[in-house]
């Protein structure tokens, strides 16, 4: 890479790297994979930066690659070995609105991943349907599909969990 560019690379990801690693959190829920995730997007960006530096949204289309980068780590060899036989506990945090938080949280893990990628960027990140369904490939019908399946879930499962720690 030419040194020039190579600068515009380190100069973007530097500016970006708190925006894509909010993106990547919200995303999977653990600082660690959100991590993993960014490392993964900002490496493809490298591999690619030539041709995608003159992209017109650079932004939207960086977004993307992360989305992308989000859903296919389930296919990678790593994410099918288990390190714990369950999660280790996370001390937890006072107040009924971190409690609530962490319902919601946990809710939304174990909402399908593409209906929890659909929310997050609806809802999290506030993007319009149209550019959710250009992220994801898909028509704005399917996306409006998935939040409608992935909220429904999500209600049940933050009702469920509600009523239990009440």
């Amino acid at each position: 890479m030419r040194r020039q560019a190579q600068e515009d690379y380190v100069e973007y990801v530097s500016g970006r790297l708190g925006v894509l690693r909010q993106l990547a959190f919200l995303l999977c829920g653990d600082e660690h994979r959100a991590d993993d995730i960014v490392q993964l997007t900002i490496e493809k960006l490298y591999l690619r930066w030539a041709k995608v530096s003159a992209v017109e949204h650079l932004d939207q289309y960086v977004r993307r690659m992360l989305v992308r980068t989000f859903l296919d780590e389930r296919r990678r060899p790593w994410a099918r070995i288990g390190l714990f036989a369950r999660a280790p506990e996370v001390a937890p945090a006072a107040g009924p609105e971190v409690e609530t938080r962490l319902v919601i949280r946990a809710a939304l893990a174990r909402v399908p991943r593409r209906q929890q990628t659909v929310l997050v960027l609806r809802y999290l990140c506030d993007l319009p349907v149209d550019e959710v369904a250009a992220i994801l490939s898909c028509s704005p019908g399917t996306v409006k599909s998935q939040t409608a399946r992935g909220l429904a879930a999500m209600r049940q499962l933050v009702g469920d969990d509600l009523q239990r720690t009440v």
